[in-house]
């Protein structure tokens, strides 16, 4: 016995026996080897091309936004989008700041570009620019130098040139109102970041060409030498907030609510798509699962000779891991290099903006960080390792002597399909759905879709024997079971290998549940937001300035106008304002529009009930974005920076907004007029009078004097467009569930083909009791059928469970909206048909393999 153990306590002759057992299953079953590597690699490298994407695309974003500040020490911008400049001296002469910088922003408008939406400019004081942000004063022409102070002149960047199509010297017509400003482009913004779509001019010709008289929208402040910082901060913050309440945010370049507010922004569309892009991983650990726990299954016989030989448990443990973390090792590797290149790809052809408008108009470069390559390597490994887990402990324990015994395989399954810790999953699973989301993540939402899968996958042995008994027991108490012998010895194969089917079945149940999952999730959003729109669009007409932006608008005489027309019976008009609730997060839009106050529900989509507004008070509604943002419930007071101050408003109750992730507030346009004096709209909704038709309309509103400027639509052009707007958004998503079904159909062909070929002693034994090739075929077939269709009907029940965990757990906490269920029939039809289709040909295909040794090579290792 000692000559036999030799090998084993060598180990030089152990790496080599390793590497023969792997390298030999390797070559034994290579298209299963190679779905569950594909699986990792496809896993691993969306995850990681979307993490270089997002990461690519914010810093490049954030770098932008940080190049507009210059060398700013400190910034003080209005809670509202424009405050007075009367608040300039004060600060450019208070102890400590050295230059002090007034800066006007604007959204304008381009006349006759509707693509890329508004050109964002930047005006200045070009003397005190020049100490704080010299990058953005413009070149101008030779022999031009006034141009920088010139009422007409303005300079594009680079990118700026490009989208609009213009050089220097040349003209370009901006939104001012219903008219427009045509200005010169006096030169360029070399040292604008790429893909930075910025304009720069004057302050005074842009206060005065936009009519914004005495209006700033942030002050730059250098200090001293000497001074701090912080502490400046802190003293200027106080000394604003008690003689202006309420009116100004005081922050550093980049600080951290800045930072805070760009990560906002997208971080939960970032995530999301992230944990999507892992499910093609996810799917990958069952796969190996599945592909090791077979290997298991048919190699017992020879790992308990290895056992005899001398090998001991440990090195055989070793082995079998080592087996699952080099298909975990070649996946990830793969999909690092992939990601990297489908990053690369990306970012060069489509942008870092992955279709949602998060980070539109930044050119980013792909970097590759190490450490980002090592978190995603690692759980590529991490999938494999712990998908053959329990595989390789079963392979340790099962004592030689029975190992060696044929027919013993399903002793394997038995050990590995254990019922409370399956139970433990589910219960765990229900319970983590009540936890709040951390960080304003769903992560127990996250995790509670993990242990559905594993608990049910779990489940699938004990299952599938429940399931298969009852339908055998029900077949042999019918007539036609004592002259059907291919479906009797199908279902009591069915009944009494339950441990290897559940096996098949955890790649199909993983597969087409998150497929189902995904796709509930997604036609859910889809079917709400078109039913949304059909009930915020309830005007015949709809009018807005073409080129949309800050500057864009009607005045009270133009709404006169339009409302005079005798096409018109009934017109809405809306103002939108932007306003800042908190300094580390995106702004609100307010839209003050017409409101029934009798009965609220004609003007927005409520969510629960509206409260009665108490007398004096001014209602709002927020939406649900705003209320879970802020904390705020209805009944309660929230107070709003409106015309340089503070004013309290009761929350009448809460409306439905799939438009903006941010927030929304609206509020009755009277009440906004009354506090404001702002008498100007964005848009308008009109009503057809009698007889009159939207044809007739919308041609006599082109025919007004300023009609050239207005954009006119009808709801289904609106709602076919915002649908486009949303198909576009979830292109990345469409392709996440497109691969998850494509691994899908690999993995039950692979798993089927596995276990086919690994009973080619069963079958070789059927031959030899008279069993003919075609019935061996048709129990095949009608096993592969059988299982398949198992795995749909418990994939689309735990699919259901997890889109319930989507669509009420992790869509409201991650967006902060609630949504209706809708399920696509179709397309859960379509892929189940497939599925099925994939399962029986491939038992076919690999049955026919299995028979070709012929019935005595077949059983000759059981002589």
């Amino acid at each position: 016995m000692p000559a036999l153990s030799a090998p084993a306590a060598n180990p030089a002759g152990m790496r080599l026996l390793s590497r023969w057992l792997l390298l030999g299953e390797w070559r034994a079953h290579p298209v299963r080897a190679f779905v569950a590597i594909l699986a990792i690699a496809i896993g691993v490298s969306l995850g990681f091309a979307i993490h270089l994407i997002n990461a690519a695309a914010f810093n490049e974003f954030s770098t932008a936004v940080k190049s507009l500040s210059g060398q700013a020490d400190v910034q003080v911008a209005g809670r509202e989008a424009l405050f007075d400049e009367a608040i300039y001296p004060w600060l450019a002469q208070r102890d400590g700041v050295a230059v002090a910088s007034p800066v006007l922003e604007l959204q304008t408008g381009v006349s006759g570009k509707k693509d890329g939406g508004p050109l964002h400019i930047l005006a200045l004081d070009v003397f005190r620019a020049g100490f704080i942000s010299p990058d953005l004063i413009g070149a101008p022409a030779e022999g031009q130098p006034f141009d920088t102070l010139a009422d007409d002149a303005v300079f594009l960047s680079p990118a700026a040139l490009r989208w609009l199509a213009v050089a220097e010297g040349g003209q370009v017509a901006l939104q001012s109102g219903t008219g427009t400003v045509p200005l010169r482009v006096a030169g360029s913004l070399q040292r604008a970041r790429a893909g930075q779509r910025i304009a720069v001019m004057d302050i005074g010709a842009a206060q005065w060409r936009f009519n914004k008289l005495g209006k700033l929208s942030r002050i730059d402040l250098k200090l001293r030498q000497g001074v701090n910082r912080d502490a400046f901060q802190a003293d200027l913050a106080r000394a604003l907030d008690a003689q202006y309440p309420g009116r100004f945010q005081v922050g550093q370049p980049n600080d951290e609510n800045q930072n805070s507010r760009n990560n906002n922004l997208s971080r939960a569309y970032r995530v999301n798509l992230t944990v999507l892009a892992l499910v093609a991983l996810f799917t990958g650990a069952f796969l190996v699962f599945s592909t090791q726990a077979l290997s298991v299954i048919r190699r017992r016989s020879q790992f308990a000779l290895l056992r005899v030989l001398g090998m001991e448990r440990g090195q055989l443990l070793r082995q079998v891991l080592s087996e699952g973390a080099s298909l975990g090792m070649v996946g990830a590797a793969l999909g690092i290099a992939g990601g990297y290149a489908m990053a690369a790809v990306a970012l060069r052809f489509f942008g870092g903006d992955l279709g949602a408008g998060y980070f539109a108009g930044v050119q980013p470069q792909v970097q590759f960080t190490p450490v980002a390559a090592c978190v995603y390597f690692a759980l590529g490994l991490g999938v494999a390792l712990l998908g053959c887990a329990a595989p390789a402990l079963e392979a340790a324990r099962a004592a030689p002597a029975i190992a060696l015994k044929s027919g013993s395989e399903e002793v394997v399954t038995t050990r590995l399909a254990k019922t409370w810790p399956a139970l433990a999953c589910l219960l765990l699973a229900g319970a983590l759905t009540f936890l709040p989301p951390v960080f304003e993540l769903p992560l127990f939402g996250y995790l509670s879709i993990a242990l559905l899968l594993i608990g049910a996958i779990a489940l699938m042995p004990q299952l599938a024997a429940v399931v298969f008994r009852a339908l055998q027991a029900a077949w042999l108490r019918t007539e036609t079971s004592k002259h059907a012998p291919v479906r009797s010895l199908t279902l009591a194969r069915l009944a009494n290998a339950s441990g290897q089917a559940g096996i098949a079945l955890g790649g199909v149940l993983s597969s087409f549940s998150l497929m189902v999952a995904m796709a509930i999730m997604v036609s859910s959003f889809r079917v709400s937001v078109d039913d949304w729109l059909l009930q915020i669009l309830p005007a015949d007409v709809y009018a807005r300035t073409a080129a949309s932006g800050g500057t864009a608008g009607l005045n009270p005489r133009e709404q006169a106008a339009i409302t005079a027309l005798p096409e018109v019976a009934r017109v809405d008009f809306q103002r939108l304002r932007s306003l800042s609730l908190a300094p580390d997060r995106p702004n609100v839009m307010l839209l003050a529009r017409p409101v029934n106050l009798a009965d609220p529900g004609k003007s927005m989509v409520l969510v629960g009930d509206t409260l009665p507004v108490p007398a004096g008070s001014r209602p709002v509604w927020l939406s649900e974005a705003a209320a879970d943002l802020y904390n705020v419930k209805p009944g309660q007071q929230i107070t709003l920076p409106l015309a340089g101050g503070l004013h309290p408003f009761f929350v009448a109750g809460i409306w439905r907004d799939y438009a903006r992730s941010s927030g929304a507030i609206q509020m009755p346009l009277d009440d906004y007029r009354a506090l404001t004096d702002d008498m100007d709209v964005s848009d308008a909704a009109l009503w057809l009078a009698k007889d009159a038709t939207g044809d007739e309309l919308q041609q006599r509103l082109k025919a007004l004097p300023f009609g050239a400027s207005l954009e006119v639509s009808n709801p289904s052009a609106i709602r076919a467009l915002s649908l486009q707007i949303f198909d576009r958004s979830f292109a990345v998503t469409y392709l996440l569930e497109a691969i998850a079904i494509v691994i899908g159909l690999f993995g039950v062909a692979a798993t089927f083909s596995a276990q086919t070929l690994a009973r080619a002693r069963e079958f070789g034994m059927l031959r030899h009791v008279g069993v003919t090739r075609g019935q061996i075929l048709s129990i095949l077939a009608l096993e592969g059928g059988a299982l398949t269709a198992l795995g749909i009907a418990t994939g689309f029940v735990l699919g259901l469970l997890i889109s319930f965990v989507l669509v009420f757990i992790v869509n409201p906490q991650s967006f902060h909206w609630t949504m209706q269920l809708h399920l696509p029939w179709p397309l859960i039809a379509t892929v189940a048909g497939a599925l099925l289709t994939a399962a029986a040909l491939t038992a076919l295909i690999a049955g026919r393999q299995a028979l070709s040794a012929g019935p005595i090579r077949a059983v000759r290792e059981d002589w």
